[in-house]
């Protein structure tokens, strides 16, 4: 989700990158509450839920937890102080609609990385929003390519399975981050560059189409 900016001039902070305690605390909240949001995709009961919520788990891990410390560390080092700060109302929403839809569409924003420090400029900014979405198509592609490889080599499927649905969650979160609308990163990135936007946009498009029919 979208890094809210706040400029105050008495607060620039030097660099750290450390993780306090209640900013773990509200990330492991709202990355349990997206997994159970992700784990209803494509099953029919609890226990079948069950058995997927591990796999959705590791996705999660990698597509929400890295894309939000991703928005933390560049804010940091353009010299702003960066905090993960979870939006209950949004996180209960995401629930709410993937039951609703039967996992069909998850509303990913159960939180957002908040700054203050600095004054940053709107490059800057569309960095940062970007820098979210951005490690989200590193990670797809790693995982993508990962699955391709060690098919050749395993037959576990429920190996496979997990590499496929680790890189569908973070192609996912992506591209719906993506979204030109605020609060979500693409709103940011639109202003600050729109053929980067497009192009990264695109991308995800064609990732998505090319582990379905890979």
């Amino acid at each position: 989700m979208d890094p809210e900016v706040y400029y105050n001039p008495e607060q620039q902070q030097k660099k750290n990158f450390t993780l306090k305690k209640p900013e773990i605390i509200h990330l492991v909240i709202a990355w349990v509450g997206i997994t159970v949001a992700f784990s209803w995709k494509g099953v029919s009961n609890i226990g079948a839920m069950w058995d997927l919520l591990p796999i959705i788990l590791v996705g999660t891990l990698t597509a929400f937890i890295l894309h939000e410390l991703a928005h933390k560390f560049v804010a940091i080092h353009y010299g702003c102080y960066a905090r993960f700060v979870l939006w209950p109302a949004g996180l209960g929403f995401a629930i709410i609609l993937s039951l609703i839809t039967s996992g069909g569409f998850v509303f990913a924003a159960p939180g957002a990385v908040y700054i203050w420090g600095k004054n940053i400029t709107r490059k800057e900014n569309g960095i940062i929003s970007f820098s979210g979405p951005f490690a989200n198509f590193c990670l797809s592609i790693i995982f993508i390519f990962l699955g391709i490889v060690l098919s050749q080599f395993v037959s576990n499927q429920y190996l496979l399975t997990l590499f496929y649905y680790v890189a569908m969650i973070n192609i996912f979160l992506g591209a719906f981050n993506l979204l030109p609308i605020p609060p979500l990163d693409g709103f940011k990135v639109f202003l600050w560059n729109k053929l980067l936007w497009l192009i990264s946009l695109l991308a995800f498009i064609g990732l998505y189409f090319f582990l379905i029919y890979v």
